[in-house]
């Protein structure tokens, strides 16, 4: 708000020093009668035969037809000496026509000075508030934009080991989406102005709408870049990235010009062909289109050399010599000279996906006592905080501050927790499926069954899955194995029923004792013969290990090999015991390192597990260390020792005697007793490998899709947009630096509610528009650039009275005035973008898109209209030369000083960066360009009052 405020102040001093200056000009030329000129050409009035000279000059025009004589040319200064003699003084001043849209102040005569001033300071302040409704309106119009370059298609690539990777890649290219909606977005006003004014005057050509793209082109290379040259933080450079990009645009802006020079002074002086007109326009797809092959590294630029760097993510990708050495100056990662076979889209997945986890990572070490959620929400914020943002994001956050609505970093944390309350949820929702829209099942639950011979009965448990609203029978019966039914255990057959509604039965299964030590035997259970319309799910059969009861045991793992999650949390490893179950035994457990390591990977442990009499199963915790790693793969052994009784234990006494014996003198029983020790069995350790978290991996993939500004910038419903509309938010500066930290809450200041109550109108006015979730934002860029378009007409008019009644010029309007107002929010997206880019390429290498753009699409499509309708009428498309060609003459000279000046910044050693560096330079380097707008902005001036002729 404080440099709105400025701003406008610094607009106003300009204002009355143009109008005074006008004013002791018109006082000058009063007192020499030689030197007055018209400034209007009356060229379009007749037509030109083939027979008739082509416009030369501005200070020339011709006469019309007089009796059918030839037309004959008559000096200014002729036709002023014959005017004075008739014309009072208050008829040599300018009198204003009627606009498009805005009705003109009566009266328009005898007007006095006073009145003049009033005039003026009120159509400048209505001009100031116009522009701060085209920035509003444009904040909605960028916002469709970025919805509609954000559209994302799904792509299937193969990652690093050729596994297929899902992801959501843009369909819009970068370089395209900058040069085509980007920079008509941000050049708008300019161009529709332009084609409005042509309409507005019938078809004929003015000074209004060339002269502001002109005037918007100048303030854009000299004045935004010199602000963005000081605006970086001590010690900070910022360089273009993009440099074959770069190098097009710049090329092609510089070439606009000197093409718009071409056809005005050169090719067909005064005329505007219609082939000129037409070519103009083409001139727009071409540079998009060599900008993309420049970009895409097709063509030529394929054989031109090309660097690969590691990235800061650890990503090997392609980068230009200036990405570079500047990551190598920066002590980022080193240079390697092979090639990258990944695709594009892969590449930059992985990129985006490697700095959500090393993001993640960092906040784990800063809050480790935080929730796994609440960590996740932080690194969404800084993700999206901390990625590249287009031109769009900017000048929209710039408009906010502007105008009092505060800055997108509310809007970031509430995307943040949206998003990952939306992933959360999809991902449960693919856990949980409809158990009545699937078949119904019948299966044991469990499949396994550990029984002690000494047990009795046990229960079996058969359960219902699916649609349970109807009746369903199965049918059981047990099978002999190593146990026999009869011997071990006593058969069983027989029918389950299942009424609806109930989803389990049971049965029992008597187990036969002897007391003759075995090996451990097992029999099964069958399912079969379901009724109609149910299924038979695995397991079917289940598997009843009988343990004999008079051995102490075999002791092992159950699997050699286990996998977990590094999500789990405390990981249970079980022991089991095999071959009896008698007497208490303490068996010993450690942990060793392998490629997983204790204390990083996992929690080191060592202690003893204690099976009490007929407990056949024993568990102990290993605690897995979360790191939040996206792909891991990492192992540790887990190791059980000799088994031996507890102390107290009856059986360790009776073998205590037994061992005691001489050999000879030893029984059978005393044998099988010696027999019945706990040992160990074959499974003595144990793998444990820890991959990553599935449900992390997903949540991160989701996220990383979701990691962009195009829903920040968006609004989702009308009730949204007129909250914000109503809504006093605070800009806080700090937005960006600390974003990891908690954002205090801010009351806002007495300029916020100001410039909140200025523009509430505005703001109300707009919330009407469609919120940009209709129809991908389409609907949303049709209704803004509508609105953009209305309210530029306005502006046309304003600015027309403007001049009108201070007697100033409309080249001079447009090139000062109205060039200012449209490049106010570009001043301040650029001085942010500045700050928190990484690169140039939002501040300097979006100027020479814009400028190129403007002259290509504004003054192209404009002028082809006008050709072709006076074409189809017969006659031809005058533009007088005047203050316009010498204005883009000079333009062109004045930009290759300053481009000259930028690649020199960029490749002067003590400086290397076209934007900070020393402070000396920088301001030296900042001092010049604003000199050469000033100078431009003077010279123009003086040209259209005639005190420079040319």
């Amino acid at each position: 708000m404080k440099l709105l405020i400025k701003s406008i102040a610094t607009c106003a001093l300009v204002a009355f020093f143009i109008y005074a200056t006008a004013q002791s000009l018109a006082k000058v030329q009063d007192v020499d009668d030689g030197t007055r000129v018209s400034y209007r050409s009356s060229l379009n009035r007749t037509e030109f035969s083939q027979n008739q000279s082509p416009f030369h000059s501005r200070r020339l025009r011709q006469a019309p037809d007089d009796g059918g004589l030839e037309g004959t040319e008559i000096t200014f200064k002729e036709e002023n000496a014959e005017d004075r003699a008739t014309k009072t003084d208050s008829e040599e001043i300018r009198v204003c026509d009627a606009g498009l849209i805005l009705p003109l102040w009566m009266p328009q005569k005898n007007i006095s000075l006073g009145d003049r001033l009033i005039r003026g300071f009120v159509y400048f302040l209505l001009l100031v508030y116009l522009f701060v409704g085209v920035s509003i309106i444009a904040d909605r119009f960028m916002a469709a934009i970025e919805a509609i370059t954000s559209t994302e298609r799904t792509v299937v690539v193969k990652g690093p080991n050729n596994e297929k990777q899902t992801m959501h890649v843009r369909i819009w290219n970068e370089t395209v989406a900058n040069l085509t909606l980007m920079a008509l977005g941000s050049s708008a006003p300019e161009i529709l102005l332009s084609v409005i004014e042509i309409y507005a005057k019938d078809f004929e050509s003015g000074d209004l709408g060339p002269g502001t793209i002109v005037g918007s082109a100048a303030y854009n290379l000299f004045m935004i870049i010199a602000v963005c040259m000081v605006w970086i933080p001590a010690g900070e450079v910022r360089r273009i990235r993009h440099l074959r990009v770069f190098a097009v645009t710049c090329l092609f802006s510089i070439f606009a010009y000197v093409w718009l020079w071409m056809i005005l002074s050169v090719i067909s002086p005064g005329i505007i062909e219609v082939w000129e007109a037409l070519v103009t326009l083409l001139f727009f797809p071409v540079t998009v289109i060599w900008a993309y092959i420049a970009e895409r590294r097709l063509l030529v630029y394929k054989y031109m050399d090309k660097n690969f760097r590691v990235n800061k993510r650890g990503t090997v990708v392609a980068g230009e010599h200036d990405q570079v050495e500047m990551d190598a100056e920066k002590g980022r990662h080193p240079i390697v000279s092979f090639p990258s076979h990944r695709n594009s889209d892969a590449e930059a997945f992985d990129e985006a996906r490697r700095e959500y986890i090393t993001v993640l990572s960092e906040l784990r070490q800063k809050y480790p006592e935080a929730e796994l959620d609440q960590l996740e929400m932080m690194a969404q914020e800084q993700v999206i905080s901390r990625g590249n943002k287009s031109r769009a994001f900017y000048r929209v956050q710039a408009t906010r501050k502007m105008v009092g609505s505060g800055n997108l970093m509310r809007k970031i944390q509430e995307r943040a927790h949206s998003d990952l309350t939306e992933v959360k949820a999809s991902l449960q929702q693919s856990d949980e499926d409809d158990p009545d829209d699937q078949p119904t099942r019948i299966y044991f639950e469990p499949g396994h069954y550990t029984v002690m011979e000494n047990c009795g009965e046990f229960e079996v448990r058969i359960v219902r899955r699916g649609d349970i609203h109807s009746y369903s029978t199965v049918e059981y019966e047990t099978q002999d194995g190593t146990a026999i039914a009869g011997t071990d255990f006593i058969g069983k057959k027989g029918v389950l029923s299942f009424p609806p509604g109930v989803d389990e039965q049971r049965f029992k299964i008597e187990i036969i004792d002897d007391d003759i030590f075995e090996e451990d035997e097992c029999f099964y259970i069958r399912l079969f013969n379901p009724s109609e319309n149910v299924l038979l799910s695995v397991p079917q059969i289940a598997t009843v290990m009988i343990l004999d009861d008079d051995h102490a045991g075999i002791f092992a793992f159950t699997d050699s090999f286990v996998e977990t999650s590094e999500s789990v949390g405390l990981y249970e490893i079980s022991v089991m015991r095999y071959s009896g179950a008698r007497g208490t035994v303490i068996v010993p457990y450690w942990t060793e390192d392998e490629t997983a390591v204790g204390g990083k990977d996992f929690e080191a442990v060592r202690g003893e597990l204690i099976f009490e009499n007929n407990e056949t199963e024993q568990k102990f915790s290993v605690l897995i260390l979360e790191e939040s790693s996206y792909e891991k793969d990492v192992s540790f052994k887990v190791h059980i020792g000799m088994p031996r009784l507890a102390p107290d234990d009856e059986l360790l006494a009776k073998i205590q005697e037994v061992e005691s014996k001489d050999t000879k003198d030893l029984t059978e029983l005393d044998r099988i007793l010696l027999l019945s020790k706990p040992r160990n069995g074959e499974l003595t350790t144990a793998h444990v490998r820890i991959r990553e978290s599935k449900e992390f991996k997903a949540t991160v993939d989701k996220l990383v899709a979701k990691a962009n500004t195009s829903a920040v910038l968006g609004t989702s419903s009308w009730k949204e947009q007129f909250k914000d509309a109503l809504t006093v938010i605070p800009a806080d500066e700090s937005e960006y630096d600390d974003v990891d930290e908690d954002v205090e809450e801010v009351v806002p200041s007495c300029l916020s509610y100001i410039s909140h109550f200025v523009c509430l109108f505005w703001k109300v006015l707009f919330a009407f528009v469609p919120p940009t979730n209709i129809c991908g934002g389409y609907v949303t860029f049709v209704v803004s650039i509508s609105v953009i378009g209305i309210i530029t007409a306005v502006i046309g008019d304003a600015a027309t009275y403007f001049g009108c009644a201070l007697n100033i010029k409309d080249s001079v309007t447009a090139i000062l005035f109205v060039a200012l107002g449209t490049s106010i929010p570009d001043t301040f997206a650029s001085m942010i973008a500045a700050k928190h880019d990484e690169g140039a390429d939002n501040c300097i290498g979006n100027v020479t898109g814009s400028n190129a753009v403007n002259v290509f699409l504004g003054i192209g499509l404009a002028w082809s209209l006008a050709s072709i309708y006076h074409m189809a009428h017969g006659k031809t498309f005058n533009v007088e030369p005047g203050t316009i060609g010498f204005a883009v003459g000079l333009f062109v000279a004045l930009a290759m000083v300053a481009v000259s000046l930028i690649m020199f910044r960029r490749w002067n050693k003590n400086i290397g960066a076209e934007l900070g560096g020393p402070k000396t330079s920088k301001y030296l380097c900042a001092s010049i360009l604003v000199f050469l707008w000033i100078f431009y902005v003077v010279i123009c001036t003086m040209e259209a009052y005639d005190i420079i002729r040319v």
